[in-house]
């Protein structure tokens, strides 16, 4: 049984610093597993949770991995449960007087400024499945993750660094990379709009964050063949003895070799599976009513074993109409949040060219002057 702010040993310079899991009903926010790691002297910090309790356990992992002589904090994403105490940046170079860097994805500073309309957004797309109207939603959500401090004196986005070609075994990645090399920091953008994955490279882990959250991302921002590509450039990093431990941001384990390879490909195939049976309950051709595909896909994902971090109605409609989305359907205009989604029409584009699709001769299948 884990507890929050417990720490893995990895090796001597680096810890996985435990959170938990989100329990809406008594008032208890969810909190992203953060990395403290030592790369030389610098100490590096992935993520840094929320609550005073998970600030308490980063300064302890970060005293277990001393001595470093320089800061560095790298934010996954800007979701709540991972950014509020970013300030600990400041603090622990004030208290040392050494220097400090913190950076963020420039995608999220939105959301990471205002999160109430960040999650209001996503909340408003299934009003029908909310048990509040979606700016009092937001507002409890947000209200949970206290305190948020998720600006630094140093803060700045990792797009203001020049852009890097990331060779890694025989993958290619584009990020950012610091400590000569030893942290790489790589884009991926899947959970969210600015996600990214860090590769510790002397210790082999790399740290997935929230991109492995389940088979289909939930918010308004997720882009699923983002998520399934980075999934499988993973595993091949495994596969070729490039990264050696998986870790991310709500499992509270390490996976090692052979068994992340497995964690990921099981991941990949949920995804597929779950698309065919989102499939298969839109097959008829007709309109699709959000909230009715929504009751049968959290069907399909029970009967699948298809889970995810914080599994919870809400989560699963949101999860539902990213599944209509990448299916191809769109909403029909209408005012209502449950107003039916639709295939769009396929229309031929009308032309009088004969060397056009659209003539007789054309569909056919005879040039012009010729006949079948």
């Amino acid at each position: 049984m884990t507890a929050l702010g417990d720490l893995i040993g990895i090796d001597d310079r680096t810890v996985l610093v435990l959170g938990r899991e989100l329990d809406f009903a008594h008032d208890q926010p969810d909190v992203g597993n953060a990395l403290v790691h030592r790369a030389g002297d610098t100490l590096v910090l992935v993520d840094t949770g929320v609550t005073t309790a998970f600030r308490a356990a980063l300064r302890t992992a970060a005293d277990r991995v001393g001595p470093w002589s320089r800061v560095l904090v790298l934010t996954t994403h800007g979701h709540p449960d991972h950014v509020g105490n970013n300030d600990l940046a400041d603090e622990l170079a004030d208290e040392l007087g050494v220097p400090a860097e913190h950076y963020v994805p420039a995608r999220d500073l939105d959301q990471m400024r205002d999160p109430d309309s960040y999650w209001a957004r996503s909340f408003e797309r299934i009003a029908w499945a909310a048990p509040l109207p979606a700016p009092a939603l937001a507002a409890r959500v947000v209200s949970l993750f206290t305190p948020m401090r998720p600006f630094a004196a140093t803060t700045r986005t990792y797009e203001e660094r020049p852009l890097e070609l990331i060779r890694t075994g025989s993958h290619r990645f584009t990020g950012w990379t610091f400590a000569d090399g030893a942290v790489r920091v790589l884009r991926s953008q899947g959970h969210c709009a600015g996600h990214v994955i860090v590769h510790l490279r002397d210790c082999g882990v790399l740290h997935l964050s929230d991109e492995g959250n389940g088979a289909c991302g939930a918010m308004y921002d997720a882009d699923q063949l983002k998520i399934q590509t980075v999934l499988g450039a993973v595993a091949g990093l495994f596969e070729e003895g490039e990264a050696a431990i998986l870790t991310d941001g709500h499992t509270f384990a390490l996976r090692r070799g052979a068994e992340a390879v497995s964690h990921l490909d099981g991941l990949l195939e949920q995804a597929t599976a779950l698309q065919e049976a989102a499939l298969g309950l839109t097959g008829g051709g007709g309109p699709i009513v959000p909230s009715a595909f929504a009751a049968r896909y959290a069907q399909a994902m029970t009967e699948l074993g298809v889970g995810g971090a914080n599994p919870n109605p809400v989560f699963t409609a949101m999860m539902a109409l990213n599944a209509l989305g990448e299916l191809g359907l769109r909403p029909e205009p209408a005012a209502e949040a449950d107003a039916p989604w639709s295939r769009p029409a396929l229309h031929r584009p009308h032309s009088t060219d004969p060397h056009r699709p659209g003539d007789s001769g054309a569909e056919s299948g005879a040039a012009p002057g010729e006949t079948v």
